[in-house]
């Protein structure tokens, strides 16, 4: 079983620690506090039950964050909450407003993990991936890293700090797989990867897999392409209090899409259209990248006031091959 703080006192010192780095108890931060913050814990879960655990062991924790994160909310349609943004390593002003769910300005509830936008473009998930990223894996600066998305401000972070990086996009049959675009943007599909095996250190991908019909079969070749000892972080809708993926979407014998449940599109960066999510993942998602071959598989969560890592917990994927 995953082994995790018991957070003994935890609350107390959470408080402590905020009135101290310049986090008043109404959530605000001190404007004049400009050093970097205290490392947030990134914690391992490698199941279901040791997560459950987690949450009922520390449930005073977790209704503090929640309060806090509501204490950052404010009137209108868009406002700003102070913290530090991983990515440019400084304080920053970062948005929020009520797009990406329907009905969220009904509820009252911004969509905490799309919105928190630094200017560098980065939001809340993006930047909770590049500080998972760096602190967790330690990467170098030349370690060869594919990244599965190429005309992004993730992308664009990852170059300006990185020398060997990978991008591609999803262009279908526009171009064939493997090849550029005249704009010199990367055609790949993860379920035929044109990359020889151990071509990578590092690969990087953030909300795709659920928009591959066969996902077990992308985590193959994801698998394949890795190096020995290499990693593979990633991010998908995830539902934490799910033992089992839940198929939104399939793809029949004819090839003919079949909806499962009323059909859920997600931003597209090349198309207005945006792009059809076949799976909400459960806990067997873990499973699965052990069965195609990594040697282990879990699920880093972090939250923190300070980097700007609000509403629910930001977890994110790690398979080590």
């Amino acid at each position: 079983m995953t082994k995790f703080p018991r957070f003994v006192g935890f609350l107390r010192r959470l408080r402590r620690g905020m009135q101290k780095k310049g986090v008043a108890i109404s959530g605000r931060l001190d404007p004049s506090d400009q050093q970097r913050p205290a490392e947030p814990s990134l914690l391992e879960f490698r199941d279901h039950a040791s997560y459950q655990q987690y949450r009922c062991e520390n449930g005073d924790v977790l209704a503090e964050r929640q309060r806090i994160t509501d204490a950052c909310k404010q009137a209108g349609e868009r406002f700003h909450v102070r913290g530090y943004c991983d990515a440019c390593e400084r304080f920053v002003d970062l948005l929020v407003d009520y797009q990406g769910t329907p009905n969220a300005r009904v509820s009252g509830q911004p969509n905490w993990r799309e919105r928190l936008v630094c200017q560098c473009g980065l939001n809340n998930r993006m930047r909770a991936a590049i500080h998972v990223f760096r602190q967790h894996c330690s990467p170098q600066p030349n370690a060869p890293i594919y990244v599965t998305e190429q005309v992004t401000p993730l992308y664009r972070w990852l170059t300006q700090h990185f020398t060997n990086v990978v991008g591609s996009e999803y262009l279908g049959k526009t171009i064939p797989f493997g090849t550029l675009r005249d704009d010199q943007v990367r055609n790949e599909t993860l379920g035929a990867l044109s990359f020889s095996p151990n071509s990578f250190q590092y690969i990087l991908s953030f909300d795709v897999l659920e928009h591959v019909p066969d996902y077990r079969l992308a985590l193959v070749e994801l698998h394949r392409v890795l190096r020995p000892n290499g990693t593979l972080v990633f991010s998908a809708p995830f539902i934490p209090a799910h033992a089992k993926t839940t198929v939104r979407a399939r793809v029949d014998s004819k090839g003919e899409i079949e909806h499962l449940l009323p059909p859920e599109y997600h931003g597209d960066p090349l198309s207005d259209a945006g792009c059809l999510c076949f799976y909400h993942f459960g806990w067997d998602l873990l499973d699965t990248c052990r069965a195609v071959g990594f040697r282990d598989a879990y699920v880093v969560a972090l939250w923190s006031r300070e980097f700007g890592y609000l509403g629910s917990e930001q977890l994110l994927f790690v398979a080590r091959k």
